[in-house]
């Protein structure tokens, strides 16, 4: 049945990649235009749809550069409920101005967080705002060609690589396999455990980069649960159980790390970047209840957990806790890694400096 609704939809998806293909073409020839400003512009993206793992990226960028170089990140705020650009702020909002850039916000105080639809727009903009900002991280700009970047950053999910995926609406991707040329970098995420040299070597092979590409791959790791409100860590055991909430694009390798650590959890699932309700908490609280054991948390993940900051009144009494996640490079290639941003983020200083010299 798959493989027949393929051959049904096959024409759709060839018509898109000849509209994608066409987009890319005029700018490849410079007849649409693509910007460039005269600071490090780092682009996070994939080709596909779903959860490849930008937003660890992009905490991995922030974290590396944030004590040398005043950062900001720039977001589209995707599914808020509002428009146009903006700088968060101590009243913003999950709503106002998007998860991931929330979740920004809140993990990372000494960083400017701006979300803007029309980069090549918002950018100068945040200058305007941040005069002093000397690297600004895009999240999920990959596609958006108006700003060419100093550096891009493609990642792709070790168990849907693109160069094995099929355009939309017959598989993932969002855009062309041919797109991959424009990465500077391309990070292979969420690897199995014990990924091998020679495993290593064969997607290597298969995604057959070019010359200027270096390839990377790494994995999720999960940092010890920490209090929704409160930032208490909690420590558990192989006798917790939990309700689990995930209203992301990809719960499955959470779900396998939570089935060797805790004894049983409930899980609930919704659309990625769900929006809570009232129903939803009262759901959340039933199945809670419904937990004979002492010994019982309610977990979530840090991107469902800024969109659960507005029942604080009603949650900060339950033991709610959210997994943080890091992004660890594999083969002893982070220090690799780190020095091509680091040095992509310097070249652009001393020719900043060079140029106000002359």
């Amino acid at each position: 049945m798959l493989k027949i609704l393929r051959y049904i939809l096959f024409p759709i998806s060839f018509l898109y990649s000849g509209i994608l293909y066409l987009r890319n073409l005029l700018y490849d020839k410079n007849i649409l235009k693509s910007y460039q400003f005269s600071f490090p512009v780092i682009c996070v993206g994939n080709l596909a749809v779903g959860g490849t793992g930008k937003t660890p990226m992009v905490e991995y960028l922030v974290r590396l550069l944030k004590g040398t170089y005043q950062t900001a990140t720039l977001s589209r705020g995707y599914k808020r409920k509002t428009k146009g650009y903006a700088i968060a702020n101590k009243n913003s909002t999950a709503l106002e101005i998007g998860d991931e850039p929330m979740q920004f916000h809140l993990k990372f105080d000494d960083i400017t967080v701006a979300v803007g639809e029309e980069r090549v727009v918002a950018i100068p903009q945040l200058l305007y705002d941040r005069p002093g900002t000397e690297v600004i991280i895009l999240d999920d700009a990959f596609q958006h060609r108006m700003v060419k970047a100093s550096l891009n950053i493609l990642l792709t999910e070790y168990n849907n690589l693109y160069s094995t995926d099929m355009l939309l609406p017959v598989g993932n991707l969002r855009d062309i396999k041919s797109s991959s040329k424009r990465a500077d970098i391309i990070v292979v995420t969420k690897c199995e455990e014990g990924i091998t040299l020679e495993k290593k070597k064969k997607i290597k092979n298969q995604l057959n980069p070019f010359p200027h590409q270096r390839i990377f791959f790494s994995e999720v790791l999960y940092a010890a649960p920490r209090h929704l409100f409160t930032g208490e860590e909690k420590n558990w055991n192989k006798d917790t159980e939990a309700v689990l909430i995930c209203g992301i694009a990809n719960p499955k390798p959470l779900q396998q790390f939570l089935q060797k650590q805790i004894k049983y959890f409930d899980f609930l699932e919704y659309s990625d970047h769900h929006i809570f309700t009232t129903d939803d908490l009262a759901k959340i609280k039933k199945h809670f209840d419904a937990i004979s054991s002492e010994n019982k948390v309610i977990l979530t993940t840090e991107k469902d957990g800024v969109r659960l900051q507005k029942f604080k009144t009603e949650l900060e009494e339950f033991p709610i806790y959210v997994l943080p996640i890091v992004q660890h490079f594999l083969f002893d290639e982070a220090p690799e890694f780190d020095a091509l941003i680091k040095e992509n983020v310097n070249n652009f200083a001393n020719s900043t400096a060079a140029a106000q010299s002359t």
